[in-house]
């Protein structure tokens, strides 16, 4: 049978070393997970509860495309606690995770054969997306001296639409309000729509990040319960649209997921209101991330991009290899340390970084930094 050109789309290396490690693991050896943005921590409490809660009382049938009225309230209160704005809920729409969110988004805003910008290095399931909807990735590169983000001068007029990402995935870095405004007006003067991924709001260590929507309502800001919230296999996200958007939007995720799980919106209620719990996850990640920062130098990785929020480090490999993947796989296999290669968010540049993630518990990473210097200080 054939099969779709659209279809045949490169994989997701930091799934596939996932299952290198996993299958290391089936066979007996011990396994510090650094390759995905997975948290150590369960669902928060309160998720959990109200789960258990509904579960009693509640068959758990379709609900309203667009979510849980209750859900999608919760959200819009969460934007006036983060950010201090006042959001209309019928904005919000409660998506199958972040994914989800992309694939309505992309459909929503774009034809086939349209172009849109994307930064690398960058989240890699952008540009697979969007060829497999017929639109045309059109990478970006970006330099550490903007932090790893486009800039205006980036966002020509062929384009339709861009990405943007802040915290950025796999760099941490951050766009500050000034360099998010200066991105948005020149998007609207040159009639490029703006997405704007926030899944990693909540993770930051120094400066809070600033959501586009406190600069322009005319923006998709697409969000998550998988990071902050510790939510990833519930599978469970959002997206604010501008209020012309609404109809368009829930007349595809009608047809295209009926609704979002039912169990997951009612955990992700709950989840909401379990800040304090959060709040402690944030602070181990801080603690993980000078951890890691540290391990990172005494294992000879000095040049990494600055982590202002999520919970990766990207690092600069150049002089010890320019072959990531081999380099990631000898780690694995040497170290017993799962980690990505870089090719996965830079198809150009990606054969000399890899990025680690700090989302597991404390000694998991202090194991994985030990082990990492024993491996260096062989392989040099």
């Amino acid at each position: 049978m054939r099969v779709s050109k659209r279809g045949q789309v490169a994989p997701f290396i930091a799934m596939d070393v996932m299952n290198a490690a996993s299958e290391a693991e089936a066979a007996g050896r011990d396994i510090v997970h650094m390759e995905v943005g997975q948290p150590a921590t369960s669902a928060p409490a309160g998720a959990r509860q109200a789960l258990a809660q509904a579960l009693d009382t509640d068959a758990m049938g379709y609900t309203m495309a667009l979510g849980l009225p209750a859900l999608r309230q919760g959200i819009a209160d969460l934007y006036a606690r983060w950010y201090g704005l006042t959001l209309d809920p019928a904005r919000v729409v409660v998506t199958s995770g972040s994914s989800g969110a992309f694939l309505l988004a992309f459909t929503a805003l774009f034809d086939a054969g349209d172009k849109v910008g994307l930064g690398e290095p960058g989240y890699p399931s952008y540009r697979q997306v969007l060829r497999a909807l017929s639109l045309e990735p059109v990478g970006i590169v970006t330099h550490a001296q903007d932090r790893y983000h486009p800039t205006p001068a980036h966002l020509t007029e062929d384009l339709s639409g861009v990405i943007l990402a802040s915290p950025g995935n796999p760099s941490g870095t951050m766009l500050d309000r000034d360099a998010l405004g200066a991105l948005l007006g020149a998007a609207k003067s040159r009639g490029i729509s703006v997405v704007s991924d926030e899944i990693y709001h909540g993770l930051h260590y120094d400066q809070r990040a600033v959501s586009a929507l406190e600069l322009s309502d005319d923006v998709y800001v697409v969000n998550s319960f998988s990071k902050y919230f510790s939510m990833t296999g519930w599978r469970v996200g959002w997206m604010i649209v501008p209020p012309d958007h609404i109809r368009t939007v829930e007349r595809l995720a009608q047809h295209m997921f009926i609704c979002a799980p039912h169990a997951a919106q009612v955990a992700a209620l709950g989840a909401l209101s379990s800040i304090d719990e959060l709040e402690a996850n944030l602070a181990v990640y801080a603690g993980n991330r000078q951890v890691m920062l540290d391990g990172l130098a005494a294992a000879g990785f000095v040049d990494i991009a600055p982590p202002d929020g999520a919970f990766y480090i990207y690092v600069d490999v150049a002089k010890f290899t320019d072959d990531s993947v081999t380099f990631a796989q000898d780690i694995l296999e040497q170290a017993g340390v799962a980690v990505t290669p870089g090719c996965d968010f830079d198809p150009a540049r990606g054969h000399q970084t890899l990025r680690l993630s700090y989302a597991q518990s404390r000694p998991r990473i202090q194991e994985g930094m030990k082990r990492l210097q024993r491996f260096m200080q062989s392989y040099r």
